[in-house]
Parts: C-alpha cells; sequence; structure tokens
C-alpha cells in the first residue's frame, strides 16, 4: 500500500497527510518485525511444515519480548 502523491505545486491536505502517517507507522513496524526474524538464523535452514513454522515464529518472538523487556 503507497500514500498519497503531494500534486505539483500545491499542498497534501490534511486527510491525506494524516493517512500517509498511518500507513508510514504500519510499513516501520513490518519492516522492523521482518528486520527481527532475519536475525533468527534458524530460520534460514526451516524445513518445516507452514504450521509447525508459525509456531517456531510464535515461539521466537516471545522469547525476543522476553528479551527486549529485560
Amino acid at each position: 500500500m503507497t500514500g498519497y502523491e503531494k500534486p505539483r505545486g500545491k499542498k497534501l491536505p490534511p486527510a491525506k497527510k494524516q493517512v500517509n502517517q498511518l500507513i508510514a507507522a504500519e510499513r516501520a513496524a513490518c519492516e522492523h518485525a521482518f528486520a527481527h526474524l532475519k536475525n533468527w538464523r534458524v530460520l534460514t535452514r526451516l524445513r518445516l511444515d507452514v504450521k509447525w513454522a508459525t509456531r517456531l515464529v510464535r515461539a521466537l518472538m516471545v522469547l525476543n519480548w522476553y528479551e527486549i523487556a529485560r
């Protein structure tokens, strides 16, 4: 999903500017999550059923949250 572009020579309306900020915030959260997942090298050699991979990723995220909260 991409945001609104500013028209040439005009300002972006406040509503569209707010939408762009919301999109950017969501995109940043997703990008950070993918970056954290790439740090777990176990996922590079993952050869599991999708059901088990999802459980593994959830477990890794819980461990990551625990480590951040310390």
